[in-house]
């Protein structure tokens, strides 16, 4: 249940890392306009195009293992980020020490994602194979307000916790600065130019070393390997079998819960989160989760 429960979460605040400006629509208009409209594009930034190249950084302690790791990762957008590719490559080292026992892990991570107007290409570079999906948070955005993310991002992001809470610069660039559940977000007209999460004792820091905004970005950074293109039904694309087999279980017992229940459930495995919403934040939640579970 954790496991959908976080993808969820992970996809709204993916949804509202890509805006700047607060709504003025009501929360239930939001969540009453779900039916895909396919005539619609989505503006996901408010700038057209950019490229931007980040550092990242991972550390953490969890049961005795110490977690560090490293990486880079490069967004190139076009079309007011209808159009997107994600390239990130890291590599994490994991030291264990459980009862004496000394080992080392390392894992490397090499991936391309790829936004076309709301299909989504994961690219799995081990089997040389892409899969193609739907992602119902950019459907949700697509149908209840015509693509416009803009305008209904920061209402959302307030639903889960989070609070504007001042404005830096990065890169040369002014920033919203958002605390949300687990971190914070460096936000410039939309598009995250830092990032730091916290989830079971695992920090990330993606923050940005380069960034060019309303460039041109030609059409070859958008490629994606000649791999076989396979479609997924539904979330959770880049998840193994058994992922997306247990995550389709908790899907119907969230589509089934009550309010109550859900209350209980946030309040068990993220207790963090909980302390910071109010009744309204959590009926909020609960709408958004039951509408993005029933996608899947």
């Amino acid at each position: 249940m954790k496991k959908l429960y976080l993808f969820l979460l992970v996809m709204i605040v993916t949804v509202v890392a890509c805006q700047n400006e607060k709504t003025t629509q009501k929360n239930q208009e939001i969540v009453g306009k779900l039916s895909l409209q396919e005539n619609s594009t989505l503006k996901r930034y408010n700038v057209p195009s950019g490229i931007v190249r980040y550092d990242i950084k991972i550390t953490g302690k969890v049961m005795g293992s110490t977690i560090d790791g490293s990486g880079k990762e490069e967004l190139y957008f076009k079309n007011w980020g209808a159009l997107e590719l994600k390239k990130t490559d890291s590599k994490q080292v994991t030291h264990i020490n459980i009862f004496g026992q000394k080992k080392t892990e390392v894992s490397e991570t090499h991936e391309i994602n790829k936004l076309d107007n709301g299909k989504v290409y994961s690219v799995d570079m081990n089997n040389k194979v892409i899969y193609q999906r739907q992602d119902p948070a950019m459907e949700m955005i697509k149908s209840g307000n015509n693509g416009d993310v803009v305008s209904v991002g920061e209402q959302m992001l307030e639903s889960i916790g989070g609070e504007k809470v001042g404005k830096e610069t990065i890169l040369g660039y002014s920033c919203d600065v958002w605390k949300i559940p687990g971190g914070k977000q460096w936000i410039y007209k939309g598009v995250p130019l830092k990032l730091e999460m916290k989830i079971m004792g695992i920090t990330t820091t993606n923050t940005a070393t380069e960034a060019k905004f309303d460039v041109n970005v030609p059409d070859k950074y958008f490629e994606l390997p000649d791999y076989p293109v396979q479609e997924i039904q539904g979330m959770g694309g880049d998840f193994s079998e058994a992922d997306r087999e247990e995550m389709h279980k908790s899907a119907q017992k969230i589509k089934n819960m009550s309010f109550e229940q859900y209350k209980q459930m946030i309040k068990e495995e993220d207790p963090e989160s909980f302390k910071h919403m109010t009744e309204k934040d959590l009926k909020m939640s609960y709408q958004l989760m039951q509408k993005m579970a029933e996608q899947y």
